[in-house]
């Protein structure tokens, strides 16, 4: 009996050690923090790497025992827990410039909170947004960027917190960095756009939302658009004014940085859509086309946060014609003399960052399988793929310029048509060398430049070099579209006067 006895008073006493009571103490804990950290809306990351009282409040933050809480002290723990969360994912991960730098920020990693494991935001929605029915939330719920409305130097406590949200809500929707008018032209921030049933729903009702706080009201005649949302990190060390003490913002902070490894958990997929088509003749005189349409499709999982699992598979149609045909016609029926169609190849692929602080260099390494017979062609097909195997090796790194510019490089090594020859060996190897020149004039844009070279190093010296130009537009920080055409030519092009090109769409999708 005794035995038992102190079995439940330990097992009791582990339990407590695991969950701590939320008290008016953690209210003033987070208070003092936000007030000796929160300079003007900015943090001092760098610093904060070495804050044990960050550190303490993520710890109470995950233990907190919160089903003795009455309602409003439930929403200010909520509203504290969002907060930290979000300064201590930026903390550890910085040097960052924008939330967004790290995959899945928001929508894939998870943290702990009242012995809850949720995304940041599962965190904002199923336990403030969809509970309170608040709109007010919005104004007082840190992003870790300029976009938000400020972090301010001071936590959010029980018996403050409808006085704090009315005051938040209202220096917002007054500030005309926020809430910017024209005229009779109002550009609102995206957050009325990506919750506008949290402000009424529509156009009439968000109106009456804002009005309910602004020292000059709006007219119903107005006519509403949203301004880009900044995603610059709100950091005190990289923050830089001009004459007139508005604070710089940055485009480049929040492209999607392709360079990087995927976090933890999360996936991506990318569909790369590629026709090269070119016209080749004699005399002078173009007669011919040939035109190739290879789809790529690349899937990866973050094993960890610098490893990721995945697999690419490639599907191609080719045609076949006259000098004067669409190249087009590659997409529509298949002749049987001079088109073909499959899925040629299919593998393995992974992506690893080698060094830590190195988070815009990865190394990407895949391993295709030839699929089909008579890749290669023969009296009665074209050319369709290589019938060996392929493998392909990726040097990928990336680093911003400046506010709104960024440099991509990627170096290859790429032995094709492994295997097949009677002897075994590699019929094929090149070293492509790639750089992009990105320019982004908004947070969601982005114009660039490409240039490539590629020798093949074989006992016929072979080699070809591209430029173009490209966009790619961000709709969400998980949807991107990209379009690029380039110009092509290699040796035999360049001596025989053919000319050739491409036409590229890719998609990439983040969940």
């Amino acid at each position: 009996m005794k035995q038992i006895f102190v079995l439940i008073i330990t097992l009791l006493t582990v339990g407590s050690a695991h969950s701590q009571q939320i008290t008016s103490t953690f209210f003033d804990q987070v208070d003092q923090f936000m007030r000796s950290e929160v300079d003007n809306g900015l943090l001092d990351y760098a610093s904060l790497k070495s804050n044990n009282q960050l550190t303490e409040l993520i710890e109470k933050v995950k233990g907190a025992d919160v089903s003795s809480l009455d309602e409003q002290s439930t929403k200010a723990f909520y509203i504290n827990a969002y907060n930290l969360h979000v300064i201590n994912a930026v903390t550890s991960a910085y040097p960052i410039d924008s939330p967004l730098s790290v995959s899945g920020f928001f929508d894939r990693k998870k943290v702990v909170v009242a012995n809850e494991k949720m995304t940041l935001n599962n965190l904002e929605k199923k336990k403030l947004l969809n509970v309170y029915n608040d709109g007010r939330l919005h104004f007082v719920l840190v992003c870790g960027a300029h976009g938000c409305p400020p972090i301010t130097s001071f936590a959010y406590k029980p018996e403050l917190l409808d006085e704090q949200l009315e005051s938040q809500s209202r220096l917002a929707l007054n500030d005309p960095g926020f809430l910017k008018v024209e005229g009779n032209k109002v550009q609102l921030s995206e957050i009325f756009d990506w919750y506008p049933s949290d402000f009424g729903g529509n156009k009439g009702n968000i109106i009456n939302f804002i009005n309910k706080y602004r020292d000059t009201p709006l007219t119903n005649s107005s006519k509403i658009s949203y301004y880009d949302y900044d995603w610059t990190l709100n950091d005190a060390a990289k923050a830089s004014t001009g004459a007139n003490g508005v604070i710089k913002k940055s485009n480049n902070d929040s492209r999607y940085i392709v360079s990087s490894t995927i976090p933890k958990g999360s996936s991506e997929s990318k569909v790369f859509n590629n026709l090269y088509t070119q016209r080749t003749g004699s005399e002078g005189q173009l007669t011919d086309r040939s035109t190739f349409f290879t789809t790529t499709y690349n899937y990866l999982y973050g094993v960890t946060d610098r490893f990721n699992l995945g697999v690419s598979a490639r599907y191609r149609r080719v045609r076949n014609d006259s000098a004067g045909s669409s190249p087009l016609a590659v997409l529509g029926s298949s002749d049987a003399n001079s088109q073909r169609t499959g899925i040629t190849a299919i593998g393995p692929q992974i992506r690893f960052a080698p060094v830590k602080e190195w988070s815009n260099f990865s190394i990407q390494s895949q391993f295709l399988f030839a699929i089909g017979n008579d890749l290669t062609g023969n009296a009665e097909q074209p050319f369709i793929d290589w019938d060996g195997a392929t493998f392909w090796t990726q040097l990928f790194n990336d680093f911003p310029i400046g506010n709104n510019f960024s440099l991509f490089t990627e170096l290859d090594f790429l032995f094709e048509d492994i295997g097949r020859s009677s002897d075994g060996h590699i019929n094929r190897f090149s070293t492509p060398v790639t750089t992009i020149l990105s320019y982004n004039p908004t947070s969601k844009s982005t114009i660039y430049a490409l240039g490539s070279y590629s020798p093949y190093w074989q006992s016929d010296f072979d080699y070809f070099y591209q430029y173009g130009i490209g966009v790619k537009y961000q709709f969400t920080p998980s949807i991107e579209l990209e379009l690029l055409v380039t110009d092509f030519t290699n040796e035999f092009l360049a001596n025989s006067g053919g000319q050739a090109s491409t036409w590229n769409v890719g998609y990439r999708f983040n969940f």
